[in-house]
């Protein structure tokens, strides 16, 4: 299968910088930054293969009918997680592309002692010492 993705920085066809955030994250989150200099610059579109070579993706399927199947097996894999513990995790990701290590650390610290008010964290301590499977988590 062969997609192409639109560049994501059109608006220097019309005149503009990129003015959504998109200039402002993707050097944080592609590691090539002459790469993504290349596509700002010049507005041209890529496929999913130079994407992914490019760390702007994290896989890419033959067909669509696989990707369905292999994307809804990691969806329940981490729809059996903590929903805390998950949302969380995303919070402290995103948290941290944005703030330097030491912030980042601090910003961690903070959050999980917040946290320990859940009931996620009891449960699978018990889980745990009674070498049982992960508990059923409570909903957000």
């Amino acid at each position: 299968m062969f997609i192409y993705f639109p560049s994501f920085t059109i608006e220097v066809d019309i005149g503009l910088a990129a003015d959504v955030g998109s200039l402002n994250r993707l050097p944080k989150i592609c590691g090539n930054n002459s790469w993504i200099r290349e596509i700002s610059f010049t507005a041209r579109s890529f496929d999913a293969k130079e994407a992914l070579e490019n760390d702007l993706l994290s896989k890419v399927y033959p067909t669509q009918e696989i990707m369905k199947v292999e994307v809804e097996k990691l969806a329940k894999i981490i729809a059996s997680k903590s929903p805390v513990a998950v949302e969380g995790t995303k919070i402290i990701l995103n948290y941290s592309r944005d703030h330097s290590v030491q912030d980042s650390l601090t910003f961690t610290a903070n959050w999980n002692m917040s946290q320990l008010f859940t009931e996620d964290v009891p449960k699978s301590a018990m889980a745990s010492f009674q070498k049982k499977e992960l508990p059923q988590f409570s909903k957000l």
